[in-house]
């Protein structure tokens, strides 16, 4: 059995601008949903020896201007996840973290629409990309799949982000 975290949101501003309520909302779905998931999900994983796979996101590694509580959040996500390998391994569970770049999703999306011109938006997005591209979902599922499939992997996170974190 798999269980994979994946909810998650962004909200914009620095540690003097992000309002205490942006703060706590990134908060309670980023981090605190992994907690209540897992939480519920574990006792069924100790039967069938299954894994865990949190989202997080290369940011947690790098920083990003204006994405305090992001940042924060998936930093957050890192340190869970390697609590949890360690409190789980001797139950056979497997838990795990993947961190994409920025990927093509319909989030991304609706981020860049709110600019006032999101083609621009998009375009200045792609040119941070070290492999001039964004990311495809396809290309962080099959990071996901390698996360749930090898079981001699625990603890780690797996950066799929086009070289964001070298």
């Amino acid at each position: 059995n798999i269980l994979f975290n994946n909810a998650g949101i962004v909200l914009g501003g620095s540690v003097d601008t992000i309002t205490t309520e942006d703060w706590d909302k990134t908060m309670a779905v980023n981090v605190r949903g992994i907690y209540l998931v897992s939480k519920y999900a574990i006792p069924y994983l100790k039967k069938s020896k299954g894994t865990i796979i949190n989202n997080s996101s290369s940011v947690a590694f790098t920083g990003v201007k204006n994405r305090a509580a992001y940042t924060a959040s998936k930093g957050a996500i890192l340190s869970l996840t390697r609590a949890m390998a360690a409190d789980y391994i001797d139950d056979g569970i497997r838990v795990n973290a993947i961190c994409p770049g920025t990927t093509d999703t319909p989030s991304l999306a609706g981020r860049l629409s709110k600019f006032d011109n999101p083609e621009k938006a998009r375009k200045d997005f792609i040119a941070r990309q070290k492999m001039g591209r964004l990311g495809k979902p396809e290309e962080i599922a099959e990071g996901v799949l390698f996360l749930a499939k090898n079981e001699f992997t625990t603890g780690a996170s797996l950066s799929v982000d086009g070289g964001m974190t070298m």
